[in-house]
């Protein structure tokens, strides 16, 4: 699942110095508010036509903290019998001459930026429950996740009344243009390890362009999607516009991918997972936008700033537990610098502070659940027994909760299952290389395309790896620096469709066209 983190402007002064000094975590620290470590869970039940509602079943299903292992609360357990009450309601929602369809495109804006608002207004305790829920630090659901959430709605609302068709000079005595349309009920089903991010990047668009939304949010961490649905409520969303079931992927979530008044479905999460949806799906040949895995190679050239290239291979993989389907999963290093590089990659990852994720010094909390925390260490020991070289790590954390130890391995080869499988949690595997055609070649060789990274002084090498590499975004001297400007998404199984800016409004929408029989052109006096 993935995040691509907008940390353009956050990371100079939140991450890179950060996790460099923990000592003084965050240059930020003065201007985020103390958390509330036991947060008061509101709303865990399923959300329709602006109602709570228990599942049909009356089943729950317990949300847990990752920190600690302990049942947070129950939520309602949403199945086939919720979608189809949730689909109905968005049907209502977007028949011809409901509000909502009713609705001027620049006052979908306008409810849009109210949610913004109030996003913003709530966000030290969406960043608190975040943080229980998921488990990731509390500096980072404060300082990049809710400002990144808000600013996603923000782009999409600024899209809303801008979204428009062309006129065409068709051949004839006719008048021809074309009207973009929403797509209609469209069915969206979000991952665990950036539930509120995640939850935006389908929400902007998708109401920007006057679609209405069944939601399936992830049984791993359903708690602040439910509470961003009281304040969808609040900023004035007329009733079935969004309507939020938590449940499991195969009942809810399989519901929703074959439902036969569901005209698209968009899905971020695991390639296998995508595959299914992508089948169920094609009952009614419903639009399908998928954003899957990834086995990023991340390339250290001999040339580079050795300093930083370690420092941001550190977090292109570090950064959020490891669970980022875009993290720079395969680090390959020039020959000339390897040893250096992983010397001083080792020196990092020792230092990197893991621990209570309420904690500002915090840099590393738990895994989400138990299953990705026995899935990691599995994965640590698939290293080993093929012949990877422990140079850290590769152990449990802490005497209870989900924590793994920051682990590199060295000598890795591409045909490692550690460099084959997306691991998804804090495992570095670092790979030498020799020439740039022989690292493009490796590179590319993988079922995944999602992004990729060069690190160089050369600009001309940069341009060349860039334009080599199968994938959807290519960093230079950077990593994981998405704007929402930009389109994000990948290449072959990593999926198809692109999120995130113009681009990420074309899956939202139907172009039709419009011919109407006019008199004849003049033909002068």
């Amino acid at each position: 699942m993935m995040l691509c983190s907008v940390l353009a402007s956050k990371l100079p002064q939140i991450s890179r110095l950060s996790l460099r000094v923990p000592a003084i975590q965050y240059s930020a620290a003065a201007s985020i508010p103390a958390p509330n470590t036991q947060p008061e869970v509101h709303f865990n039940k399923i959300f329709i036509n602006n109602e709570w509602h228990d599942a049909v079943s009356k089943k729950t299903f317990p949300t847990v903290n990752p920190s600690t292992a302990e049942v947070i609360c129950q939520v309602a357990e949403g199945d086939k019998a919720d979608v189809d009450k949730a689909v109905n309601a968005a049907k209502q929602a977007f028949r011809l001459g409901s509000p909502w369809r009713r609705m001027d495109a620049s006052h979908r804006g306008l409810l849009l930026n109210r949610l913004a608002d109030l996003i913003e207004r709530d966000s030290a305790y969406l960043a608190t429950l975040e943080t229980l829920d998921n488990g990731k630090p509390y500096t980072i659901s404060y300082s990049v996740d809710l400002p990144l959430v808000v600013k996603c709605l923000r782009y999409y609302a600024g899209w809303a009344d801008k979204n428009h068709g062309k006129t065409i000079p068709i051949d004839g005595d006719y008048f021809c243009y074309t009207r973009h349309e929403p797509v209609g009920v469209c069915g969206q089903i979000i991952p665990w390890n950036f539930p509120l991010l995640m939850q935006a990047w389908k929400l902007g668009p998708a109401l920007a362009t006057g679609n209405t939304v069944v939601m399936k949010v992830a049984e791993q961490t359903p708690l602040t999607a439910l509470y961003v649905a009281s304040l969808i409520k609040e900023a004035g969303f007329p009733e079935g516009v969004v309507n939020i079931v938590p449940g499991y992927g195969h009942t809810a979530g399989a519901a929703i991918s074959s439902h036969m008044d569901i005209d698209k479905v968009a899905f971020t999460g695991s390639t296998e997972v995508g595959q299914l949806i992508q089948q169920a799906a094609s009952r009614n040949l419903k639009k399908v936008t998928l954003e899957l895995g990834g086995k990023s190679p991340n390339i250290i050239l001999s040339d580079a700033n050795l300093e930083d290239a370690v420092e941001q291979a550190h977090f292109a993989l570090f950064f959020n537990q490891g669970q980022c389907c875009c993290a720079g999963s395969r680090t390959y290093v020039q020959e000339d610098v390897y040893n250096e590089f992983v010397e001083r990659s080792v020196e990092r990852a020792k230092k990197r502070v893991v621990g209570d994720p309420f904690s500002l010094q915090t840099e590393q909390g738990p895994q989400v659940d138990e299953d990705q925390f026995k899935k990691v260490l599995g994965y640590i020991n698939a290293g080993k027994r093929d012949g990877a070289k422990l140079m850290c790590g590769g152990g449990v954390a802490a005497d209870r909760g989900y924590f793994i130890q920051p682990t590199i391995f060295g000598e890795v080869k591409d045909n490692m299952t550690i460099a084959r499988e997306e691991i998804f949690g804090p495992v570095m595997q670092i790979l030498k290389f020799k020439t740039l055609e022989e690292v493009i070649e490796r590179g590319n060789d993988t079922q995944y395309g999602l992004a990729a990274a060069v690190f160089t002084r050369d600009i001309d090498k940069a341009h060349y790896i860039s334009a080599a590499l199968r994938a959807g975004t290519v960093w230079v001297n950077c990593y994981n620096v998405c704007g929402v400007q930009a389109p994000f998404g990948g290449y072959k199984a990593s999926g198809n469709g692109r999120e995130f800016g113009e681009y990420g409004l074309e899956a939202y929408t139907e172009v039709k066209t419009v011919t109407i029989k006019v008199p004849p052109k003049p033909t002068g006096s």
